[in-house]
C-alpha cells in the first residue's frame, strides 16, 4: 500500500501537488507579468513613434501643397529680375530683389532647398528632361541647362528641375 503524499517536500517547503512550491509559482507568475509589461511598453512606444512619424508626414504633405504654389510666385520673381529694366526702374527692381530674397528665406526656413542641376549627372528622380542636345565639352548625360529650378522639401522632391541634357554627338 502506498503512503499518502506528504505536502511537505524534502526541503521542508509546502508543495501544490505539481512539485512547485507556492513561492516558485508566485515567482513564475511575477516573471510572466513582468514580461507582458515589457512587451506592452515596447508596443506602446512603437505606436507612439508611428503616430508621431505619421503626423509629421501629414504636416509635410499639407505644407508641400502650399509651398508648391509659392514656387510659381518665385519663378515669376526670377523672370522679372532676369528682364532688362531701364535706369528709371532700378528702384523697382531693387524692391523686387528684396521681396524675392525674403520669399527665398521663407522657403528656406520651411526646409525647401533648390536642386543644383547644371553640371550634375541627369537623375530621373529629381530632373525632368525636356530636351537632349549635343554640346561640345559636355559629357553624355550631363545637365547643361536648367529651364526651371527644382526644389526639395527635406528629403522629399517638391518639384523636379526641368533640364536640357547633353547627348553623345
Amino acid at each position: 500500500m502506498s503512503e499518502p503524499q506528504d505536502p511537505i517536500n524534502t526541503a521542508g517547503a509546502a508543495t501544490d501537488g505539481t512539485g512547485e512550491s507556492p513561492a516558485d509559482a508566485i515567482q513564475k507568475e511575477r516573471d510572466e507579468l513582468f514580461d507582458r509589461l515589457l512587451r506592452k511598453t515596447a508596443e506602446f512606444d512603437n505606436f507612439r513613434k508611428r503616430v508621431e512619424r505619421e503626423r509629421k508626414d501629414f504636416t509635410e504633405w499639407a505644407a508641400a501643397d502650399v509651398l508648391t504654389d509659392l514656387l510659381a510666385v518665385t519663378d515669376d520673381f526670377e523672370r522679372a529680375l532676369a528682364a532688362d529694366a531701364p535706369s528709371s526702374a532700378q528702384a523697382y527692381k531693387t524692391g523686387v530683389e528684396i521681396i524675392h530674397r525674403a520669399l527665398l528665406d521663407l522657403l528656406g526656413k520651411r526646409g525647401v532647398t533648390p536642386i543644383a542641376a547644371i553640371g550634375a549627372d541627369f537623375d530621373p528622380h529629381i530632373h525632368q528632361a525636356v530636351a537632349y542636345d549635343a554640346v561640345d565639352g559636355a559629357r553624355e548625360g550631363e545637365v547643361v541647362e536648367e529651364l526651371r529650378k527644382g526644389y526639395m522639401l527635406g528629403e522629399r522632391l517638391l518639384r523636379p528641375s526641368l533640364v536640357k541634357v547633353a547627348k553623345a554627338s
